[in-house]
Formats: structure tokens, C-alpha cells, sequence
């Protein structure tokens, strides 16, 4: 039996994703915890109507960023999870943080990766002008958003698309995808050759949430 420790910062809906997958497609895992760094975060409301624990660890308390992910690793540490996966965590995590849980930490960016790393990608992808945007599980590592990608999601940028209407396709499929590949590592198929995630046995790796022909911008 896995254990999986979830970050968040907000109202966590990938990490209610991943704990309904875990439940309705019976894992043999574990949601062994829900932590925030934000008291205020709405998951935790979540997390504890499920039975699962929750722990806040506030970046406020903390005088810099090395001493809050030691106070964060201890706490995720008490839990001894296989896996820690970071859903909405909106916290730029230090190198030997990263270092702690190489291999067994994933995030989901909303972009398809290496395209748009850090904020405000749904505003970048527009003003790109690209046809393509979507959502990349990643390991991480210390380059922000450029970690092995695990799977990746495409939806199409459609006329008068706005940041908010191409962020809510795009979250659609982050709930697809991130419970998909948690699931994977769960099952012991994902294996990292450098940059590359090889899945065994192979399935797609892809996910293409479209609409039909013509309705692109």
C-alpha cells in the first residue's frame, strides 16, 4: 500500500481529483495526508470531511524559504509518504528540498511544457497566439517547471478565448491527467531514463481534450 502526501495552497481541486480516483479506482494506495501552507486553504475542509489528516505549515512563520521546507519536509517526513504530489502548492521549493524527494515528487503545470513555465501561462499562451495549449505532470526538479514530463494534455485555444475560459479547459484536464499519472507511479510503471519517463507497460502518454474541426480561433 502506497502513501501519498498532497500539497496545496487553495482549494485544492486536483488534489480532490486524485483522492476520489484513488477511491473509486481502488489504488493500492493511500492519501495519508493534506498539507497547506496557507491556514485559510479551502482543501483542508476537504481533505478532513474524507477522513484524511491535515497539517498547515505557514510560509509566514518562517524568516526564509530554506527554513520553511525544513519544517515542511518534517512534516511530510511524519507521514513517510512514497509520493508527494504538489496541486496547486504555490511555493518556489529550494534545490535541497527538491533534492529530498528526487524521483518521487510530481507537479501539474498548466501549460504543455517546456512552452509557458511559471505564472500567468493561460495570458502567455494567448499572447502567443498558439492554436495548442493544455497541461504537463512533471517530476520536479530544481529547474522550476522543466522536470521529466509523465503526461501531457492538449485543449485548443478557441476564438474569443479569454485567460479565465482557457484556464477552466485547461483545469478540466489537470483532473484527468494528474489522478492518471499518480495512478502510474502508484502501480510502479513509471521509470526516469534523464529526461525521459518510460511507462510500462505502454499506453498513450497524451491526451487531446478537442473540439470538433473548425471551431479554433
Amino acid at each position: 500500500m502506497k502513501k501519498l502526501v498532497i500539497l496545496i495552497s487553495g482549494r485544492g481541486s486536483n488534489m480532490e481529483a486524485i483522492v476520489r480516483a484513488c477511491a473509486d479506482e481502488g489504488w493500492a494506495a493511500q492519501v495519508a495526508a493534506v498539507i497547506a501552507n496557507r491556514p485559510d486553504a479551502a482543501g483542508l475542509a476537504f481533505a478532513a470531511s474524507h477522513g484524511i489528516a491535515t497539517a498547515v505549515v505557514d510560509h509566514r512563520q518562517f524568516p526564509d524559504r530554506e527554513r520553511f521546507d525544513a519544517a515542511l519536509a518534517e512534516q511530510i517526513d511524519s507521514f513517510s509518504p512514497d509520493l508527494v504530489a504538489l496541486a496547486g502548492f504555490m511555493r518556489v521549493l529550494t534545490d535541497g528540498f527538491v533534492d529530498r524527494y528526487a524521483g518521487r515528487m510530481l507537479n501539474v503545470h498548466p501549460s504543455l511544457l517546456p512552452s509557458f513555465p511559471g505564472l500567468k501561462t493561460h495570458q502567455q499562451a494567448l499572447d502567443a497566439g498558439v492554436r495548442l495549449h493544455g497541461a504537463s505532470v512533471h517530476f520536479v526538479t530544481s529547474q522550476l517547471d522543466h522536470g521529466p514530463i509523465v503526461v501531457q494534455s492538449a485543449v485548443p485555444v478557441v476564438a474569443g478565448d479569454t485567460p479565465a475560459t482557457l484556464a477552466e479547459r485547461v483545469l478540466a484536464t489537470e483532473h484527468i491527467i494528474y489522478p492518471r499519472a499518480v495512478r502510474w507511479f502508484v502501480e510502479g510503471r513509471l521509470a526516469l531514463d534523464g529526461l525521459r519517463v518510460t511507462l510500462t507497460p505502454p499506453e498513450p502518454q497524451w491526451l487531446f481534450a478537442g473540439h470538433t474541426a473548425g471551431e479554433g480561433a
